[in-house]
């Protein structure tokens, strides 16, 4: 356990670099951790909350902050634009793949907001669903095998990357980066060695990320949001939802 904080830790210091940075924040156990150790380690922190309104993240991230009690800012989306918003990231972008589209879409959010608060800088916890088997995907994978975890977990770590490239070329409209410490390589060679059986038991297992899980509330992270089960950031925010409804 103090491997992992101390590794993570490493990846945040060697990444981000600047003072006073924002938080894409859901009030999930990645976020609210990545936030947490942000804090404690001298950054001047500010939440970042996107979603339609009355949106799962923006209901929960409230939650969760009434405890944490961090600067916390909300940019709620708009149905009237975000026909243009969508379009207009998709030009960018240029693919038709459904979550680079709304994962892009809710970092142009993330992003508009970081401008209008002066912030250049936004950290994210990317990586930590693709290292620690947070997806439904790897409750299949591991009814197969341990070799069948990596595989998968290779193949999500290769379009996290490549996806998050995508998403700075958008968020470079705001003049703001955004920053995956956790996708860190260094990090990402050590995260390997942990064994699989601590990021998942079985293929019944529906909250995974257990050294995750039991880090973050060594850490401090409200319980809520430590052992709370897995919702995308597409899925929350309810961009998921709309961008369905305008294909």
């Amino acid at each position: 356990m103090n491997q992992l904080l101390d590794e993570i830790l490493n990846s945040i210091k060697t990444t981000v670099l600047d003072n006073s940075v924002g938080v894409a924040f859901s009030g999930g156990v990645d976020s609210t951790l990545i936030a947490k150790l942000l804090d404690d380690n001298g950054y001047d922190i500010h939440l970042l909350t996107i979603g339609f309104p009355d949106s799962h993240d923006i209901n929960f991230a409230k939650e969760v902050n009434e405890i944490l009690k961090f600067k916390h800012n909300i940019l709620e989306i708009e149905l009237e634009s975000f026909q243009e918003t969508s379009e207009k990231v998709n030009d960018i972008i240029k693919t038709d793949n459904l979550s680079w589209n709304e994962n892009s879409i809710a970092f142009y959010y993330v992003s508009k907001l970081a401008k209008k608060l002066g912030i250049s800088t936004v950290v994210t916890a990317n990586g930590i669903d693709e290292l620690f088997c947070g997806y439904n995907a790897y409750r299949e994978a591991i009814g197969i095998g341990v070799d069948e975890v990596m595989n998968v977990m290779n193949q999500k770590l290769d379009n996290e990357k490549k996806m998050m490239i995508a998403v700075n070329n958008v968020t470079s409209l705001f003049d703001v980066r955004i920053l995956q410490p956790l996708l860190d390589e260094n990090f990402i060679s050590y995260a390997k060695t942990i064994p699989i059986s601590e990021k998942i038991i079985d293929e019944n297992d529906l909250q995974r990320k257990h050294a995750i899980r039991k880090l973050a509330a060594s850490c401090g992270v409200p319980e809520i949001s430590a052992y709370k089960q897995k919702k995308a950031l597409q899925y929350g925010s309810k961009i998921h939802k709309q961008l369905l409804k305008l294909r």
